[in-house]
């Protein structure tokens, strides 16, 4: 097998036992970026130089026994809204066009110590507003299954990059969905953990009471294992939670004998209860994977989830009033881009923000100001956070009865390049199967079901109770062993991107 289509913990252990070196590894994948970045542009950044320097360290360190991990040598990349001590982080926005952290991340610290390699900084929509990865103002990611299609967002340039083998793992943010959703228009696997449960110090906010790091991979072990890196208490972020055990690996169980799987018939019945547009090829696909898991002895049935019409409402009110005020910082004043012409210091913060900030960036910190001016806070917020509240208790009701709840990731697989950026609301509703999960702090994954008419991969999202990722990873891990392995040379080749 060529090295850049094993997956991450085969390569790690093939560096492990010398038969590949960690050197070995980083150059295939970074000859990879090279011949793929023309048709895919999933990376803003790739730190050549520095990846073979990291690289030539953690071979070092695994020769003298320093580094023991599974993911030690094994090249990886970062979303490029997750801060990388000296290496250059934008958020996809001309705001941040030239700004360098002087800190890492505590999630990419933790990958450090587990000695992975980073290899550069993917490409996203701008400050993580959009499904699409099309509004980063470096130009959109592409599709590797259909490079006339959209690879999801805003993780897209992360899925795109560990489908068309630019490398092993990547990291992602999920504020509404974004590393599940591109994850399904991708083909890979992305696991959204349990608020709290990766530290968000490092991660720069969209939503902070939303967003979550997590990776995104090839298959099931692999995401689980990155998980298990990155997991942690950490005092420097005031949302982290402490958890008895971070062993995510230990559930890697083809056996789902016990669980009592359900499945959302409001998330079925395309054009009831705001759930619209579910194509028949996402349905049947959905339903055959729960065919699957029932043959493989869960007990599977559909059940009624409530206030699933109001979640889309709530999460875009809550998320672009909390983004209004996370990105104010953005001024002109402290770093970042600077306009280069003003008045005054009013004028210096309208013109900067003006010509930093994309159209969707502007978009919703317009519709967050206007839920929080007084006079709509309560209509708006205050209700909304009401909802909010009655998502998590029909969740609480469902964990209930259910171990794990089975989705979609998607109403349909990856539309085309242009059609989502000129209807914003459609791309709204296009989250409705995601955000219920960010509002209700649930952990996700998302892994391939099957694949369209059109030849593009339709993804399926299981959902767990707070602090249950084990069993949505033996959930997922068992319906992968018996769907089989996904083909990802198609991707990786050049021509297929042409």
């Amino acid at each position: 097998m060529n090295i850049i289509q094993m997956p991450a913990l085969m390569l790690g252990q093939m560096i492990k036992n010398r038969e590949i070196s960690a050197v070995e590894a980083a150059q295939a994948y970074l000859a990879q970026i090279e011949a793929k970045e023309k048709s895919l542009h999933g990376f803003v950044t790739v730190d050549r130089d520095g990846a073979l320097a990291r690289a030539r360290a953690a071979q070092q360190a695994i020769e003298d026994g320093t580094l023991t991990g599974p993911l030690a040598g094994v090249p990886c990349a970062v979303k490029d809204n997750i801060m990388t001590e000296g290496l250059l982080t934008t958020c996809g926005s001309r705001m941040l066009n030239s700004f360098v952290p002087a800190f890492s991340a505590e999630a990419v610290h933790r990958l450090e110590k587990a000695g992975a390699v980073i290899l550069g900084k993917t490409n996203m929509d701008e400050f993580a507003m959009g499904s699409t990865s099309e509004t980063s103002a470096y130009g959109p990611v592409r599709n590797p299954w259909n490079t006339d299609h959209v690879p999801g967002g805003s993780s897209g340039g992360s899925a795109a990059a560990a489908a068309s083998c630019e490398c092993a793992f990547a990291l992602g943010s999920d504020t509404g969905g974004s590393i599940r959703q591109p994850s399904g228009f991708c083909g890979v696997t992305g696991l959204k953990p349990t608020y709290g449960t990766v530290s968000r110090y490092g991660l720069v906010a969209y939503a902070s009471s939303l967003d979550q790091i997590g990776p995104v991979a090839r298959n099931v072990p692999d995401c689980a294992a990155v998980l298990e890196a990155i997991a942690s208490y950490d005092a420097k972020d005031s949302t982290s939670m402490k958890r008895d055990a971070y062993d995510f690996t230990e559930s890697l169980r083809d056996d789902v004998q016990d669980l009592r799987i359900g499945i959302p018939s409001d998330y079925l019945e395309g054009g009831k209860d705001g759930v619209t547009g579910l194509s028949d090829d996402v349905r049947k696909a959905v339903l055959s994977a729960a065919e699957t898991l029932k043959e493989r002895g869960a007990r599977v049935e559909e059940f009624q989830l409530n206030y699933v019409r109001y979640a889309v409402p709530a999460y875009y009110i809550i998320a672009d009033a909390e983004a209004s005020s996370n990105l104010a910082r953005y001024d002109g004043t402290k770093y970042g881009y600077r306009t280069g012409s003003y008045d005054d210091l009013h004028s210096l913060y309208k013109r900067t923000r003006s010509e930093g900030f994309g159209a969707e960036v502007k978009r919703r910190i317009m519709l967050g100001s206007f839920v929080l001016s007084s006079g709509y806070y309560d209509a708006y917020y205050l209700k909304a956070l009401k909802v909010k509240a009655l998502i998590k208790k029909a969740f609480d009701d469902a964990f209930s009865r259910y171990d794990v709840i089975l989705a979609p990731s998607a109403p349909t697989t990856a539309p085309r390049l242009g059609e989502s950026l000129s209807d914003p609301l459609a791309m709204y509703l296009s989250d409705i199967y995601t955000v219920s999960a960010n509002l209700a702090g649930l952990p996700g994954i998302c892994l391939p079901c099957g694949f369209d008419s059109k030849g593009l991969p339709i993804g399926l999202q299981m959902l767990g109770d707070c602090f249950m990722e084990k069993k949505i990873i033996r959930a997922a891990y068992t319906f992968e062993k018996s769907r089989g392995p996904i083909d990802y040379s198609r991707c990786s080749r050049e021509e297929a991107a042409s």
